[in-house]
């Protein structure tokens, strides 16, 4: 088996000169996170959610009061993604991403054929029999996990998975008990909400206290920045410690999700990764 066996094709293009809200929609309507971006036939560049969190976070403040449909995907796109060939061997392709630190490789053959990412190498990964791989979760665990806490705000989430070269952080609440996650895909979907680009907020009530002469307290509307609990995504599905590591590329392929957490003795003490699953199939 090869990469042109698991490989998605044909692939979504878009040019350089579309806006990033039309390669958001693209993602959201096809459920996919790459696009390729090009000018005719020939690729210039690839913009995935990734690209769309983290470089529009980067921006300068002009960017985030320019709407979404006006900020060409050319200004965030990855320009030169690095290629595979279609009969290169899955092990090839799991090696380019891990060395590369990277979830996805455009596969080209006299031109552009198609486009393998993490979740394809993840999904190979979930149909090897278990009998002929006995290793457990905590075996191909990597890291440990990033935590912020609920109430951070969505900047510091961001500069969290920056410093730390993450897509995922786990939230917890003031106990340290684990109560959501947020991956780039929460922030790509959030981050552009707002018709201006900038990071979105919202409104809470507040009520001032009387003054000592009686009067009566008042309400008023307080713009505020989101936070971690605002975007997270609730924790449904976990593996635990002791299960085999094929099941956690079943349930990440099942969840569509980039991160699994893992159960120990009743509480979360980890997360599974796609990279952790993509060493597999080395």
């Amino acid at each position: 088996m090869n990469v042109s066996d698991i490989m998605s094709s044909p692939v979504f293009m878009m040019g350089p000169d579309e806006p990033i809200s039309h390669a958001r929609n693209l993602m959201l309507k096809h459920k996919i996170s790459t696009v390729v971006v090009g000018d005719g036939e020939k690729m210039i560049g690839i913009v995935s959610k990734a690209d769309l969190s983290r470089k529009l976070a980067q921006a300068e403040p002009i960017w985030r009061r320019r709407p979404i449909d006006k900020v060409p995907v050319s200004m965030v796109m990855t320009e030169d993604p690095i290629t595979i060939y279609p009969e290169a061997s899955i092990s090839q392709a799991g090696n380019l991403m891990l060395e590369n630190n990277i979830n996805y490789l455009v596969v080209m053959k006299k031109g552009l054929v198609g486009i393998i990412a993490g979740t394809d190498l993840v999904r190979y990964v979930s149909k090897l029999e278990e009998q002929k791989f006995g290793k457990k979760v905590h075996q191909i665990i990597s890291d440990e996990p990033v935590r912020v806490h609920r109430h951070h705000t969505i900047n510091h989430v961001m500069e969290e998975m920056d410093k730390n070269n993450v897509e995922e952080v786990l939230v917890v609440d003031d106990s340290e008990n684990v109560v959501g996650l947020i991956s780039i895909n929460n922030i790509a979907l959030n981050i552009m909400a707002e018709a201006d680009g900038s990071l979105p907020t919202k409104n809470i009530k507040m009520t001032r206290r009387p003054t000592a002469g009686g009067q009566r307290a008042h309400r008023y509307i307080k713009e505020v920045p989101l936070v971690a609990e605002d975007i997270m995504s609730d924790i449904n599905t976990t593996v635990k410690w002791d299960d085999s590591a094929i099941k956690a590329a079943k349930l990440i392929v099942e969840e569509n999700s980039r991160i699994l957490p893992v159960e120990k003795d009743g509480e979360i003490v980890s997360v599974v990764r796609r990279k952790d699953l993509i060493r597999i199939a080395q």
